[in-house]
């Protein structure tokens, strides 16, 4: 057994720790600081001087008080249980936390797993003895949720012939299953650690081809995302960046959630950790969290483990997606995570990039993003697996040439960008149809065709250009007024105007139009095309008057078409029918 490293304190400047004697150590370990062994993460290395980041409050912290390495990097807890719970950023769990300390902070020191090690799972196998196994096999299986069925894996570099194996109730610290290697006999837990910096391995990378559908209009239509994608939601305060993550978890079609409050309001992450117990999740009806993890690092918690809470979440989610589970992280809000990277590199004393942000920004932004995507999970069952990560930044004043949106930018295919105006026009979500851009639309094209529509892309990109056609029209409109519009100018206008007011304005506290289908978008979508197309081929009479059109009764059925029910998807081919009916009898009077 090696020899316990022990250094000693010689500086403190705020989470960040100076000790020396550490000789031996590695960054990235795992060391306990003072009296009341305090958790913190080497991060430099000089001779046998470390500099440590510590995740929980230094103060009371002096010259002198020892330093233990542990040997072990920053890892996460990977078993049964993790669903359901609400860690802080380095994976304590808080329920059992606030039970510890006897109070709703967290105390200093106080050392609780992420997993419980007293609760017995029936585990039941589905690998047999004499069996060949490898990397991401399949052991068994323990019903973790009534939604989740979870998959006791070989853990990756494990490998050989399983020699022993059994269905009983056990705990995650217990053997259940022996695995001979080439180098002796491994036994197997239900409990795994894997370290949060390093991503989970793939069989292999797929290009992503279905969309994650979220029951957002504007989203799912005009700039969707894909299962296995990346996307960002940048806007300044109050333009609803958090509604629309918290919009994202509670209605998109994924199978697990991976929900990170990073740095956000203590009222922002309340409001998240009450309402979720008791949503019901529109998909199958039970409670939201039996399919939820949450990870609260809220704006008066450590700095360092606001840091350390964006690799915790990911790390968790990739473990799931290795089940061959399609998960969805939101990251609330990686500007904050930003912010604690630039704190702790200045107390480091290293050299700053642009507005004082560490010169690796761009890297581990990047490093984070790229750990989403659509893969061939390890095993022999050839499973697929998908995680989608959602970021939102939360640019100072709004200003989306600041660095963390433009690093975000560089490695995510999505791109929300929520607009001001809007929100202080009560126009949500706030997405600007304008600035928003998605790449994954030629992807999931052939999605669209075969499961929604096969005319939905026509249908779209005919109401995008009307979109970008109004825009421009609204400058001519405050030159010279609308009168001097021609009918088609005046049509366009109207139906922009419908497709904004109608289709892209969502109300999130109607529990119908919460929650869109995607054939129940593009039915209403389509019904008000439907009036631009039908309307060209009458506006071409010279005395046509554009009021008949403007007051037909039928465009206020089209208005209301978002009350339609599902269930009665057909009504939307009849309106659409009705709508041209009746905007074609103006050309015969």
């Amino acid at each position: 057994m090696s020899e316990k490293i022990i250094g000693q304190v010689v500086r403190v400047a705020g989470p960040l720790v100076v000790a020396e004697g550490l000789a031996g150590a590695k960054v990235f370990e795992v060391v306990r600081v003072g009296q009341q062994k305090l958790v913190g993460e080497i991060i430099e290395l000089c001779d046998d001087k470390a500099s440590i980041q510590v995740y929980e409050d230094t103060q009371s912290i002096t010259p002198g008080e020892s330093v233990e390495a542990t040997g072990q990097t920053m890892s996460v807890e990977l078993a049964p249980g993790l669903l359901e719970s609400i860690y802080d950023g380095i994976q304590r769990p808080l329920q059992l936390i606030e039970k510890e300390s006897g109070s709703a902070f967290i105390a200093r020191g106080i050392d609780v797993p992420g997993v419980s090690r007293t609760k017995r799972w029936d585990f039941q196998s589905v690998a047999q003895v004499g069996e060949s196994v490898a990397p991401g096999d399949v052991l068994g299986v323990v019903q973790e949720t009534s939604l989740i069925e979870h998959k006791v894996m070989v853990p990756p570099g494990v490998s050989g012939i399983l020699k022993k194996i059994e269905s009983s109730k056990k705990t995650v610290v217990e053997t259940i299953a022996e695995i001979q290697t080439d180098e002796g006999l491994r036994k197997i837990q239900m409990l795994q650690h894997w370290p949060i910096r390093d991503a989970r391995p793939v069989s292999e990378s797929l290009v992503p081809n279905e969309p994650l559908i979220s029951g957002g209009r504007s989203i799912d239509t005009f700039f969707p995302i894909a299962k296995g994608g990346s996307g960002c939601i940048p806007g300044p305060f109050g333009a609803g960046k958090t509604v629309t993550q918290q919009g994202l978890a509670k209605f998109c079609d994924a199978q697990v959630i991976v929900y990170i409050g990073c740095g956000e309001r203590g009222n922002e992450m309340t409001e998240v950790l009450t309402e979720f117990p008791h949503l019901e999740d529109p998909n199958t009806g039970e409670p939201l969290m039996r399919r939820t993890i949450m990870i609260a690092n809220t704006s008066n918690m450590p700095v360092a483990a606001r840091e350390a809470s964006i690799y915790t979440g990911i790390t968790i989610a990739e473990y799931y997606r290795d089940m061959g589970y399609s998960v969805a992280l939101m990251a609330d809000s990686t500007s904050r995570w930003a912010e604690a990277m630039r704190e702790i590199s200045g107390r480091l004393e290293e050299m700053p990039g642009e507005e004082g942000y560490p010169a690796y920004l761009g890297s581990r932004t990047a490093g984070f993003y790229e750990r989403a995507g659509s893969v061939k999970c390890l095993g022999s069952d050839g499973r697929r697996g998908t995680l989608t990560v959602i970021g939102a930044v939360s640019p100072p004043g709004g200003d989306l040439s600041e660095p963390v949106t433009q690093n975000t930018l560089r490695v995510t295919k999505t791109f929300w960008g929520l607009d001001a105006s809007l929100a202080y026009k009560r126009h949500f979500p706030a997405i600007n149809w304008l600035s928003s851009y998605s790449l994954y639309t030629e992807n999931i094209r052939e999605w669209w065709a075969k499961n929604v529509a096969p005319d939905f892309e026509e249908v779209r990109e005919t109401a995008m250009s009307l979109l970008q056609e109004e825009a421009k029209l609204e400058e001519i409109v405050k030159l010279v007024g609308a009168e001097s519009l021609s009918p088609r100018e005046k049509l366009v206008l109207l139906v922009a105007r419908m497709i904004r007011e109608d289709f892209l304005f969502q109300n999130a506290f109607d529990r119908e139009d919460a929650f869109t289908p995607m054939k129940k978008q593009h039915g209403i979508l389509k019904a008000i095309v439907k009036i631009y197309s039908a309307g060209l081929q009458i506006i071409d009479n010279a005395e046509f008057d554009f009021k008949n059109l403007q007051e037909l009764p039928v465009l206020q059925e089209v208005s209301k078409a978002k009350d339609i029910p599902v269930e009665e998807i057909e009504r939307f081919e009849k309106l659409g029918k009705k709508v041209e009916s009746e905007i074609l009898k103006l050309k015969i009077a």
